[in-house]
């Protein structure tokens, strides 16, 4: 059924920037992180401290990030990313974006999407800047590490996959081909800053629109945050489509507590 409120949000505000999270895209098989009160599900992904400064917790990340690949590699745009390409296909859509690194969003053919932490698909040497497609180096992991790919694991976030009980002392992790550097996913881990470029590129963008709608998103880390919060500074109006809690609960001028792909559905009517 089509929420009128929110279809109405959309209509009144024809310059839409839009935030979206983990919630667009559990239909497409990728576990999300928090429960209805904003609290994690889980361990807490590893941090960017932890993931530089311990080779041994390198070696634990790729071996649990070989196995979740395969499933997290394969993950198809849902009903949500093809809604919202629709708002940018009508010109409603000033900028998207996203807290997702899955890419979905430029899979179901998303073009205005500034991707705030990084896209999982790719490799880079924190030493050189050497980048590589994910999907090879994959290759090359599966090569050094011959039936890691094939253990059986509950999906995680992110591409993870859980092997707690696992020993990872033997496993191999290639350094730069470049330049003997350490390999590191290109997003942006826990304790890490994302691009300053980034993030002024989206404050210039909810700059011009006239509203913001939050998409399947606790709000509950910063980085996305402080959109919200600036948005509600500059008097702009906020809708949220969530699960339970947010951290802009008190900001916002509209909150629709469904999935995302059924709040969105009218979109694609």
């Amino acid at each position: 059924m089509q929420p009128a409120p929110l279809a109405r949000f959309i209509d009144t505000h024809p310059r839409l920037f839009v935030l979206t999270g983990a919630g667009c895209s559990t239909d497409s098989g990728i576990p999300d992180y928090r429960d209805t009160e904003g609290a994690w599900k889980r361990t807490p992904p590893v941090t960017y401290q932890a993931f530089m400064g311990e080779e041994r917790t390198r070696r634990r990340y790729w071996a649990r990030s070989l196995v979740g690949w395969r499933h997290f590699g394969g993950a198809r745009p849902n009903g949500t990313h093809h809604a919202l390409q629709r708002l940018e296909a009508q010109g409603r859509l000033e900028l998207l974006v996203t807290q997702n690194v899955d890419g979905l969003h430029h899979r179901a053919g998303q073009r205005q999407v500034v991707d705030l932490h990084g896209r999982l698909d790719q490799v880079r040497c924190m030493g050189c800047d050497w980048r590589q497609p994910r999907d090879v180096f994959q290759q090359e992991l599966d090569r050094l590490n011959p039936g890691w790919a094939c253990l059986e694991a509950t999906e995680a976030p992110d591409g993870d996959a859980d092997l707690e009980t696992t020993q990872f002392d033997d496993f191999r992790v290639p350094p730069c081909p470049a330049c003997g550097g350490v390999l590191k996913p290109d997003v942006v881990f826990f304790g890490e800053n994302v691009p300053r470029e980034r993030v002024m590129l989206a404050m210039a963008a909810l700059e011009a629109a006239d509203a913001v709608l939050v998409v399947g998103s606790s709000l509950m880390v910063f980085s996305g945050y402080r959109f919200v919060h600036a948005a509600a500074r500059a008097g702009k109006p906020v809708a949220a489509v969530n699960l339970g809690r947010t951290r802009a609960d008190p900001l916002l001028s509209l909150k629709v507590e469904q999935p995302c792909a059924q709040a969105l559905a009218f979109l694609l009517a």
